[in-house]
């Protein structure tokens, strides 16, 4: 039976109601964590809700203008929006998925990057609102690009060249992870 992987990439509004939890390296996602309901009427076996939260404060003087910046960014999990069809879900599909929340990491830490050589301007907040949109709409485009690539974790051989790349990008990227 073909296996057909699905993500969901939710950009959800920072909310004390929306359980989630941050990208961290040294925690796996694991099956558990995919909480919410099945959606048996699609060939998804899984679907992994992950996004970008980001918010900022500029600091402004009346007569110095613009006098500091302070930025956060995470990825994000959300358990309740994720799920799984447990009769169907195996330890490489659980790659597949951890991955996908992988992808989500290394688009925080080209956003960081990014925000890390900004110029201070007038146009601060609209540069840094831009730079936002920016990284959700590059985040949903890799997302589809390596279900694509990887035929939703079907093709191993594209499952482990994206693999791969990810890998060698976080830790090019190492001084922008997360926690």
């Amino acid at each position: 039976m073909h296996k057909l992987i699905l993500t969901l990439t939710l950009i959800l509004c920072f909310r004390s109601d929306v359980s989630y939890f941050s990208w961290n390296q040294d925690h796996k996602l694991q099956w558990e964590d995919f909480q919410g309901e099945a959606d048996h009427g699609i060939d998804a076996v899984a679907v992994t809700a992950s996004g970008i939260t980001f918010s900022y404060s500029i600091q402004k003087s009346s007569t110095k203008g613009i006098v500091g910046v302070k930025t956060e960014v995470f990825a994000h999990f959300y358990p309740e929006h994720s799920w799984c069809k447990k009769e169907l879900i195996d330890d490489h599909i659980l790659a597949h998925e951890q991955l996908h929340f992988d992808i989500t990491e290394l688009n925080v830490r080209y956003l960081k990057e990014k925000i890390e050589q900004l110029k201070v301007s007038p146009t601060l907040a609209e540069q840094l609102d831009s730079y936002h949109e920016k990284a959700n709409a590059a985040l949903a485009q890799m997302q589809k690009k390596y279900d694509t690539e990887s035929h939703f974790s079907i093709d191993k051989r594209g499952q482990a060249t994206w693999s791969a790349f990810v890998k060698d990008e976080l830790k090019r990227l190492e001084s922008f992870k997360s926690q």
